[in-house]
């Protein structure tokens, strides 16, 4: 059985022993990195520095969040905006595996310049299990690239380090909370971020949309799980399709976007089954969608796809 506190303490003796110098990691905010960042934090100190990189792509309130839990935890970080390179990177392209390895790609290029200001030479990252292993290799299929694995550009001056690369996501939130991490029972979020949550050409305008749809749903799902009208799903985000449709706002023809729900429960996102949310709820998610996002989407609709057949996330 998996024991939290004696993986934290192997992997902490271990850290102190690998890592003879200065070392980054890249810290989302979400479970898989925050845990690594204070694993590292408790073997290195200071010859840590974690670095947020806001890539523009990040979900609302993201960054206030992040700097202000990573404070709270006494690690070393630095907030870097990166965004306009981000964009620029992901013009015109509207492949999903595309979009993975050039995200991956810039991540590698922001932190091999903050390396050289900061001397470190070790890249810590939060890669679990699933990552490595949907992106395929040997005899695995690849189901999509994890930007952290799959996405790595083949040259890089960073040895990379992964303390999580062996645990599934439920093992991680153990050590989370055996950590005293407050993000322990966060969802999940890509590392791509809102990228593969718009189809098709990530622009600002498309991202816009989909954060702020994806805050509706993050808002009334948490707000209809306090009242008890639910269980809050493991992962649940709103993705923006590449299609319109007509519709009527007032009574003028609208012709909008279509926002798609999904909410999923699981254990460690290997499987995953949507989640039976109440008719009631989904029905105010969708006239907050249509009514504060007026003029720009007129439809919305939920997925009801298990995994297999689909993956949890859209791209």
């Amino acid at each position: 059985m998996f024991k939290a506190e004696t993986f934290i303490e192997e992997s902490v003796e271990q850290l102190k022993n690998k890592l003879s110098g200065n070392a980054m990691i890249a810290c989302s905010g979400g479970v898989d990195s925050t845990v690594a960042a204070v694993l590292v934090s408790r073997a290195i100190g200071d010859r840590l520095l974690a670095i947020y990189v806001d890539t523009g792509l990040m979900r609302k309130g993201e960054n206030a969040d992040v700097g202000s839990m990573l404070t709270e935890l006494k690690v070393n970080h630095r907030i870097i905006d990166a965004s306009d390179e981000f964009f620029d990177a992901l013009k015109g392209v509207t492949d999903p595996e595309r979009k993975r390895k050039i995200i991956g790609e810039r991540f590698i290029r922001v932190f091999e310049r903050e390396a050289k200001k900061f001397g470190s030479k070790y890249l810590i990252q939060g890669t679990i299990a699933p990552d490595w292993i949907e992106s395929g290799g040997g005899i695995r299929d690849t189901i999509k690239s994890h930007h952290n694995v799959g996405g790595l550009p083949e040259i890089m001056d960073l040895e990379i380090v992964e303390p999580l690369r062996d645990l599934y996501k439920d093992e991680v939130r153990k050590v989370g909370r055996a950590l005293n991490i407050r993000f322990s029972e966060r969802q999940p979020f890509p590392g791509p971020a809102l990228a593969i949550r718009v189809m098709g050409e990530v622009t600002r305008e498309a991202v816009e949309l989909a954060r702020e749809a994806n805050a509706i749903v993050e808002e009334e799902l948490q707000a209809a799980a306090q009242k008890g009208e639910m269980e809050i799903p493991w992962q649940y985000f709103a993705v923006l399709l590449p299609v319109k449709s007509v519709g009527v706002q007032g009574d003028i023809r609208a012709y909008g976007k279509t926002i798609a729900i999904r909410a999923v429960g699981s254990v460690d996102g290997m499987t995953a089954n949507y989640s039976r949310i109440p008719h009631d709820v989904l029905e105010r998610i969708s006239i907050r969608i249509t009514n504060e996002l007026k003029d720009r989407v007129n439809r919305v609709v939920y997925d009801i796809t298990n995994k297999p057949p689909a993956t949890i996330e859209w791209e």
